[in-house]
C-alpha cells in the first residue's frame, strides 16, 4: 500500500474539490487511507466514477459492435436482393411472354435494393456516430488521466522542494549559531588578557570546519535535488 503525505492528501482533495478531478485507474486500489475518513471517501467516490468510466466506454463498444452487426446483416439482405433482382432479369431475358411480368418483379426488386441500401446507409451513418462518440469519450477520459498525473506530480515536487529548503536553513543556523557562540568565546578571552594561543587555533579550526560543513550540505543538498530531477526525466 501506498501512504501519502498530509500535503499531497490535501492538494488532492482541493483538486477534487475545486475542478471535480480525481485519480483513475489502479492507484487508487494502492493508496492507504486507514484512519483517514475523508480520503476514504474521496478513494471511494474516485474509484466509483472509474468504475462508471469504464462502465459507459465498455457500453459504447457494446453499441458499435451491435449496430456492425446489423449493417452486416443489413448488407446480407441487399445482397439477397440484389441476386433476386439479377434472377429475375435472367428470366425475363429467357422467357419473352412472361417478360412484362418479370420486368414489374424486377423493378420491384431494384426498388426494395434501392430501400435496402438507403436503409445500409443510415446504419452506417449511425455506427460512424457512434464510433466518434466513443473516441471522444476516450480522449476525454484520457486528458483527464494525464491531468491528474500531471497536478500529482507538481504536488510531489513542491513538498519535496520545500523539505529540501527547511533542512538547508536548519542546518544553517546549526552553523551561524555554533560560529557565533565560538567566536563570543574567543573575543571575551582575549577581553579578559589570558593567552589566545590555544583558543585561537581551536576557534580557527571550528570555523573552518563549520565553512566545510555547509558547503557539504549545500552541495548534498543541491545534489539530491538534481539527481531527483534526472531521475523524472
Amino acid at each position: 500500500m501506498i501512504r501519502i503525505n498530509k500535503d499531497t492528501r490535501d492538494q488532492l482533495l482541493k483538486l477534487y474539490e475545486e475542478n471535480g478531478i480525481s485519480l483513475e485507474g489502479n492507484i487508487l486500489k494502492l493508496i492507504d487511507s486507514s484512519d483517514d475518513e475523508e480520503l476514504d471517501e474521496y478513494l471511494t467516490l474516485a474509484i466509483e466514477r472509474d468504475k462508471d468510466k469504464r462502465r459507459k466506454r465498455l457500453d459504447i463498444t457494446k453499441r458499435v459492435q451491435s449496430q456492425n452487426k446489423e449493417l452486416t446483416k443489413s448488407q446480407k439482405e441487399n445482397d439477397r436482393v440484389n441476386k433476386q433482382l439479377t434472377k429475375a432479369l435472367g428470366e425475363a431475358e429467357q422467357s419473352g411472354i412472361d417478360m412484362l411480368n418479370a420486368k414489374d418483379d424486377a423493378i420491384k426488386a431494384k426498388e426494395e435494393a434501392e430501400a435496402s441500401q438507403i436503409e445500409s446507409l443510415h446504419q452506417k451513418r449511425k455506427a460512424e456516430k457512434a464510433k466518434r462518440e466513443a473516441e471522444d469519450a476516450k480522449t476525454e477520459a484520457e486528458n483527464a488521466r494525464i491531468s491528474a498525473e500531471t497536478d500529482l506530480e507538481l504536488v510531489q515536487k513542491k513538498s519535496q522542494f520545500e523539505l529540501i529548503g527547511k533542512i538547508v536553513r536548519i542546518a544553517l543556523w546549526i552553523i551561524v549559531g555554533v560560529g557565533m557562540v565560538t567566536t563570543s568565546l574567543y573575543v571575551f578571552v582575549i577581553l579578559q588578557g589570558i593567552d589566545s594561543t590555544i583558543i585561537g587555533s581551536t576557534w580557527t579550526n571550528i570555523i573552518s570546519i563549520l565553512l566545510t560543513n555547509s558547503f557539504s550540505i549545500i552541495g548534498t543538498i543541491m545534489g539530491v535535488k538534481y539527481a531527483t530531477k534526472d531521475g523524472d526525466n
